[in-house]
């Protein structure tokens, strides 16, 4: 059975209705560095989350993002630089008196106690009085779509139903800002992608700050105001969601953040953001250029940004043949080769011509502000 959509509710209890000070919800990290021995897993770090801002820390294993954020919530300690919530330092700060809900990936909740217990429960370590505990604990539950599922225990629920408790209890003292650890990594894929919806649309209403870590592009796509793309402890690019995978800044990041095609080339001309390159089998093209500088440089193109094109009609082109083509159902995947090169293309089912297969001669082309200029990292 499909679980209730949370309607999030204003209450004077709320971060929405307690934003008088403008910097309330702020986080700011200023040259965080956190070593283990020669190790450094985050290395002199800087970082703002806006008050009310959905920012995402994505990256791989290994990356730092999850380092970063519990140093922010005070269960890693810093070797250097500071944290300030609310414009305030907490680096001497335990994490209970930081004011910052957490909701952790396995969720943590306390399997000897009902839902309506575990949310009540930080509550309880702040001295609230039990009335006033069970109260906002419902009003908690009812907010992330529970009402009337607080005497259940964490095992007679379902994943989705245990990080809604998870949520309800990082929300429930009121925090001044939201930490999110990959807390939809363990949902199918279906329930995940409904969470995300859920989270994001109780993140606006709040108008509470988030800090979300992930791994998934996806979902780090959907979610966030601002991606933070981290890799070996550095910031290696921060963005809109949109202009981060539009205009990655190195091959790296193209290449994590979705799929690309990487075409090595030489700059014959840079003017007014284009670049005149020669992309080899490839001939000589025009691509957007946002001035990255380095010593190689490769075009990037997007699987979706490749069109079959008129070759005689066509500036940005290159002629090849297919080699497969594979539906899926929306989309079909067809992987060319050019030259030496096999590249991957992607086009909508119904905009499909009929009639090509392997080893097909075909045409390929893209419009200048769909290629961009990157450097080619050692």
């Amino acid at each position: 059975m499909k679980s209730p959509t949370p309607t999030p509710t204003t209450t004077p209890s709320t971060p929405a209705a307690a934003a008088g000070d403008e910097r309330r919800g702020s986080i700011e990290l200023r040259r965080v560095r956190k070593t283990y021995g020669n190790l450094a897993a985050v290395d002199d770090l800087d970082l703002t989350v806006r008050p009310g801002e959905f920012v995402t820390l994505l990256g791989p294993s290994g990356s730092g993002k999850t380092t970063t954020m519990m140093m922010v919530a005070g269960f890693e300690e810093l070797t250097s630089g500071t944290v300030l919530i609310d414009g305030k330092p907490v680096d001497r700060l335990p994490p209970k008196d930081r004011n910052l809900g957490v909701v952790f990936q396995s969720y943590a909740l306390f399997p000897h106690m009902s839902a309506a217990q575990n949310v009540e429960f930080p509550l309880r370590m702040r001295g609230v009085r039990a009335g006033e505990r069970r109260k906002r604990a419902e009003e908690a539950l009812a907010r992330v779509g529970l009402a009337g599922l607080g005497d259940r225990r964490p095992r007679q629920m379902s994943g989705g139903q245990q990080q809604r408790v998870a949520l309800a209890r990082a929300l429930v003292f009121n925090p001044a800002a939201l930490l999110l650890d990959e807390p939809m990594a363990a949902l199918d894929k279906r329930l995940r992608e409904q969470m995300q919806d859920e989270v994001k649309t109780l993140q606006r209403a709040l108008g509470i700050s988030v800090l979300f870590v992930t791994h998934d592009q996806d979902e780090a796509m959907s979610m966030s105001d601002r991606i933070v793309v981290m890799r070996d402890g550095r910031i290696v690019q921060e963005g809109a969601p949109e202009d981060v995978y539009a205009h990655p800044r190195t091959d790296w990041v193209a290449n994590f953040l979705g799929d690309t095609n990487l075409l090595p080339c030489k700059v014959l001309e840079r003017k007014d953001g284009v670049a005149v390159v020669d992309l080899g089998s490839w001939g000589v093209g025009r691509v957007r250029d946002l001035g990255a500088r380095g010593d190689t440089y490769a075009v990037s193109i997007r699987p979706e940004h490749l069109r079959f094109v008129d070759a005689e009609r066509t500036e940005n082109r290159a002629t090849g043949r297919v080699l497969s083509s594979t539906s899926l159902g929306a989309t079909i995947r067809h992987r060319l080769r050019v030259g030496e090169k096999d590249i991957v293309m992607r086009e909508l089912s119904a905009g499909t011509r009929a009639g090509r297969g392997p080893d097909d001669e075909v045409s390929v082309g893209w419009t200048q502000d769909e290629a961009q200029l990157l450097v080619l990292e050692p």
